[in-house]
């Protein structure tokens, strides 16, 4: 081929100007095409010699070209080259070569052609939404909310540009809808694909059985929108298998209820654990789920019949996935990794990202990207290499005897799993004396020799360090057995390829240690011991943890710079009318982003006249031990005012539990249903509370969010403290710390703004509908003698308001609610 014919003559010039300037050898551009697919742009990449040039695919984008020359004027592509061409094909570039005078082109593979956009128009849009319109016909009773119409045209302007939108949509405005419609209609015109991430099952539930049906009939839609769940949530059919015959090995007849779940999976078309008609153990699932550590993928025997193939193949082939926060991170850490941004990861490739329940957004990311190890966790991995059970030898040590390859270093192993848990257990011992009573304990990242005067610090010290290298001993020793085996078979052989998970997993394990113990070379890490306490009967025990520090470096490289439209919504992300809080946390304030637009979308209802705002003034602090007998009679009364219908919110269980205890046999001679956090699942839980309109349901922080009990049920919402979080909680100490050092005020900036977006999520429990009415009782008085109270009063929509002794307070609750 002319190289005339994609390449503009300037650009051939340059390329040949290049090549003599690199002495003829081989020299790597990265080049644009114009609209007719013309190079008329490039950069050098990288210089090489007479054989070969590095390519460099982190500077490469889609729809872009990498183009080298072969200084032997051979244009015929050596096996590297179609290896790299074969790669970066699947990311959309192309790939060419040229010879040194530029007089030929051989192009390799055709880069993709960015296809142009059709944008949305948002009037045009408006009117799904608006009275009369598809939504309105599809409804009975619908009313057009002018919030909505606005979040929804500030989405399709955010569709139409790309870049990054902050959407706060009060309680009402039905943000998902003023999201789902641009996004179906953007994807009627427009390639791509479009993820939308929740916090909670609930939300996901509303979106997939009811919005997004809704949404579909409107704009007549056929385009398919699926539920993406984590692997852990789909039954292996191999691993059933395994542990179906581990039972005759054994010499047990019958598990019943390994037999219900064969016999389920034998008629199931999902395979997903929601889908049981029975509960199951957690223990149980663990054996027979999906698990990355025991898969062999393609070559899986059970591959045919593999429900997470089947729900993979679903997410292919739909245009939105409703996924978690958590596996939505998931997916974007193996894309940093190197699977880049065109392939799919654990999700098939998207082009914009809807973050709803954003408000939680900083919690997942660093719940995801923590990583830690603890007594329970090696066990886990020891028992899946070497466990007795009924007097018969278990595990992969054992069925490695019918693999070919040297067994030899195996011998030595189940001693040393045992003195490696023994060790683990010591380690945990000392921790726990370094821990105390608190639920956890920083370590802050200090080089060791400080420690030279704590005795405690240099035992934990050396007992990591120890146990460390235990750890390591046995890896060697299972990496030998695995190199003893043909690559081939290690790729595809069961028993090798779960073997490869457990050492990964020790390995991990390993690094973690190394992480803790040399933390002062880590300052973005945190690392922390937590004090666990696994239930009645057993003793505590620990968890070694690392934490990142900050999610904003991670939300730019993960999620702002590769995806074209990026959009957060909740109805909780300002502290008094401002975002940069919360913005701030998630690396919003940032110079990097070239397009940011944030807005708030006001509740269309009525809180001026629903809701009554009450504190009782002389209340003791909750700092004082009259706090909780005060709380006690106050809730008597105010129960017994009420009639049950209320939703009481503490932020420690111990209080939860104190209170719950006295109140209890008050309410129950009153013929008030009681509920309490923990005694039953918590979607049951809610449930009951649901159906029982003289119920009170005590609860503490997860239910401050995602209850949603409109009308009767739920006429009293009590917040027992302002929550703010555990001053003793390890990442929170370390994040103070951080904005100390740097001269800012980490109360202000952290701990307030936090506490006033979870007493925000508490407050909006009460008002579901545009007819719901009720009273929010603030029982902690410091909302209204510190100087900080006013940031959660003034975070709040306007109501009416009674401050007063708590004998006023209960006359007004009576008048309010029965007026």
């Amino acid at each position: 081929m002319e190289p005339s014919e994609r390449i503009r003559p300037a650009v051939i010039e340059r390329i040949r100007d290049e090549i003599a300037a690199a002495g003829g050898n081989e020299v790597l551009f990265i080049c644009n095409l114009d609209e007719g697919g013309m190079v008329f742009e490039l950069e050098v990449s990288a210089r090489g010699n007479l054989g070969a040039v590095p390519a460099v695919a982190e500077q490469m984008e889609r729809g872009q070209v990498v183009l080298h020359n072969h200084p032997s004027s051979h244009l015929r592509p050596s096996d590297a080259d179609l290896e790299i061409a074969a790669r970066l094909g699947d990311n959309g570039i192309g790939s060419m070569i040229v010879d040194n005078d530029v007089t030929a082109l051989y192009v390799i593979v055709e880069p993709v052609q960015p296809q142009r956009l059709q944008p949305l128009d948002p009037q045009e849009l408006q009117q799904v939404c608006g009275d009369g319109g598809p939504l309105a016909e599809t409804l009975a009773a619908y009313e057009a909310r002018n919030s909505q119409l606005e979040m929804l045209s500030f989405v399709a302007h955010g569709l139409n540009n790309g870049g990054v939108y902050v959407a706060e949509a009060g309680t009402g405005v039905g943000k998902s809808i003023a999201y789902l419609v641009p996004v179906f209609a953007w994807l009627e015109r427009n390639p791509g694909r479009v993820v939308i991430s929740t916090a909670t099952i609930n939300l996901q539930q509303q979106l997939i059985e009811k919005d997004v049906p809704l949404v579909k009939r409107a704009l007549r839609s056929e385009l398919q929108a699926v539920l993406v769940k984590g692997r852990g949530n789909y039954l292996c059919p191999a691993r059933l298998e395994e542990a179906t015959a581990e039972l005759g090995v054994i010499g047990e007849d019958d598990d019943p209820e390994l037999s219900a779940v064969a016999a389920w999976a034998a008629e199931s078309d999902t395979g997903g654990r929601s889908d049981l008609p029975f509960p199951v153990s957690d223990e149980l699932w663990s054996r027979v789920n999906s698990d990355a550590d025991h898969c062999s993928a393609r070559r899986c025997r059970s591959r045919d019949r593999c429900f997470l193939m089947k729900a993979r193949r679903a997410a292919a082939a739909a245009r939105v996935l409703i996924v978690n926060h958590h596996l939505l991170f998931s997916d974007l850490a193996i894309r940093l990794r190197g699977t880049g941004f065109e392939a799919t990861a654990v999700l098939p490739p998207f082009q914009h990202v809807v973050f709803d329940e954003a408000h939680h957004l900083e919690n997942s990311a660093t719940s995801y990207f923590s990583q830690s190890f603890s007594p329970q966790a090696l066990e886990k991995q020891c028992s899946r290499l070497h466990r007795r059970r009924r007097g018969r030898v278990l595990g992969l040590l054992v069925r490695l005897e019918k693999v070919p390859g040297d067994n030899t270093p195996l011998k030595q192993v189940p001693a040393l799993l045992e003195e490696m848990k023994a060790k683990m257990q010591e380690l945990s011992r000392q921790a726990l004396q370094i821990v105390g009573d608190n639920s956890g304990l920083w370590l802050p990242p200090i080089e060791p020799a400080q420690y030279e005067h704590d005795e405690r610090q240099q035992d934990l010290n050396r007992l990591i360090r120890e146990f460390q290298q235990q750890v390591l001993d046995v890896v060697e020793l299972l990496t030998d057995r695995l190199l003893s085996s043909k690559e081939a078979d290690r790729e595809a052989e069961p028993v090798l390829v779960e073997l490869s998970g457990v050492v990964r997993r020790l390995e991990a394990i390993a690094s973690i240690a190394e992480q803790v113990l040399r933390r002062d070379e880590h300052p973005e890490l945190v690392a922390w011991i937590e004090r666990r306490e696994p239930g009645e009967g057993k003793p505590a025990t620990v968890r070694f943890t690392v934490t990142p520090l900050e999610i904003r470096d991670l939300m730019h490289e993960a999620v702002y710079l590769p995806y074209r439209g990026v959009f957060f919504t909740s109805a909780t992300l300002t502290v008094r009318n401002e975002f940069r809080h919360w913005a701030a946390r998630v690396g919003l304030d940032d110079d990097r982003l070239e397009q940011l637009e944030m807005r708030q979308f006001d509740s269309p209802f009525d809180y001026r006249n629903h809701v009554l705002l009450a504190v009782p003034r002389d209340a003791p602090t909750p700092d004082t031990p009259s706090y909780t007998r005060f709380l006690i009679e106050f809730l008597k009364g105010a129960l017994e005012v009420s009639e049950g219908s209320a939703l009481i919110l503490f932020t420690s269980y111990r209080m939860l539990s104190e209170v719950y205890t006295a109140v209890k046999p008050r309410l129950n001679e009153l013929g008030i249903t009681t509920f309490r956090q923990g005694d039953d699942d918590r979607a049951r839980l809610l449930k009951r509370f649901n159906q029982d309109r003289c119920s009170v349901l005590f609860a503490t922080e997860s239910f401050w969010a995602g209850v949603d009990a409109p009308g009767e049920t739920l006429r009293v919402v009590v917040l027992c403290r302002l929550p703010f979080r555990v001053p003793s909680d390890p990442v929170l100490i370390a994040r103070t710390e951080r904005i100390k050092a740097r001269g800012g005020n980490a109360f202000m900036e952290l701990v307030l703004p936090d506490a006033v977006m979870r007493f925000r999520q508490g407050f909006g429990r009460l008002i579901r509908t545009a007819v719901d009415r009720g009273v929010v009782i603030i029982s902690d008085t410091r909302v209204l003698t510190k100087p900080y109270g006013r940031a959660f009063v003034d975070s709040i929509p306007e109501t009416s308001q009674v401050f007063e002794d708590t004998e006023a307070v209960l006359r007004e609750l009576e008048r309010f609610l029965y007026a």
